[in-house]
């Protein structure tokens, strides 16, 4: 069992950098036991949050990626057969509160409301978690916490959290770095200079400026990030953006030939 827990150490800082008091935060919710929800647009760096502050603060990460196929069986645990007959296998939700890890659910809204109802008893006071086919209650670990995030951009009707289960949850919202902080970011992740990530980083916000009006998401980091590998990699600038920043977000000629614009600008 312990090397299954050793699996989940993050033995290795995550680089990370802050843009505000979100540190702080986080491992004041941890003192806590305060649930947490990171809310913002895809690639902006509350995967990379996460796994840093388990860094930080010496914890197990059990991390899932949701989808809407995915049931509370999956989360919980099932009852397996083999060659020695019926045995129980946790789920990672009930491996994380058992051995005291940070459970990370990436994108919640993604799997099905009845599935996410699953995390209530985890999620107040109590801190149990029945396992009824088991028959067990479960008592989480001291150290137990639950982190979700999700995209607001993507709600809807269909896909949107209950209020019963938001209310259980501290919340931090994520988006875009400033501008500075970004090119920090990009340059030291993709191995570019600084003046190549602050060409990245000004399309990144030319293009995000367009949300809405052509695009369903702007430019995320994680894309700018790519877009500088390649080019440290040495790849041609303006093929790079094409590749890494411009077909992947639209398939539309003309929002192409516009973003292809502002890549000209530049590079």
């Amino acid at each position: 069992m312990k090397d299954m827990i050793d699996q989940h150490i993050v033995t290795e800082e995550p680089w990370y950098k802050p843009v505000a008091d979100e540190v702080e935060l986080f491992t004041a919710a941890w003192t806590a036991r305060m649930p947490v929800m990171l809310k913002g647009p895809t690639g902006c760096g509350k995967t990379r949050f996460v796994e840093h502050m388990a860094w930080r603060l010496g914890r197990p990460l059990v991390t899932v990626a949701c989808n809407e196929d995915m049931t509370a069986s999956d989360l919980v645990g099932r009852f397996l057969l083999d060659a020695d007959g019926t045995r129980w296998q946790d789920g990672p939700l009930t491996f994380a509160a058992r051995h005291g890890a940070i459970c990370y659910l990436d994108e919640v809204v993604e799997a099905r409301q009845d599935t996410t109802v699953a995390i209530h008893p985890l999620t107040d006071d109590r801190r149990v978690l029945p396992l009824e086919k088991k028959g067990e209650l479960l008592r989480a670990h001291p150290d137990f916490l639950l982190v979700i995030s999700y995209n607001p951009g993507y709600q809807s009707l269909m896909k949107d959290l209950k209020q019963s289960t938001k209310q259980r949850f501290g919340a931090l919202d994520f988006t875009w770095p400033e501008a500075e902080i970004e090119t920090e970011i990009v340059a030291h992740e993709s191995g570019v200079d600084t003046e190549t990530a602050r060409k990245l980083v000004e399309i990144g916000a030319r293009a995000r400026n367009l949300k809405g009006h052509g695009l369903d998401e702007g430019v995320s980091t994680r894309m700018l990030i790519h877009a500088g590998r390649l080019i440290a990699g040495g790849v041609d600038p303006r093929a790079a953006c094409s590749m890494a920043l411009v077909r992947p977000i639209t398939d539309d000629e003309d929002m192409r030939d516009a973003l292809d614009a502002a890549v000209a600008t530049w590079f």
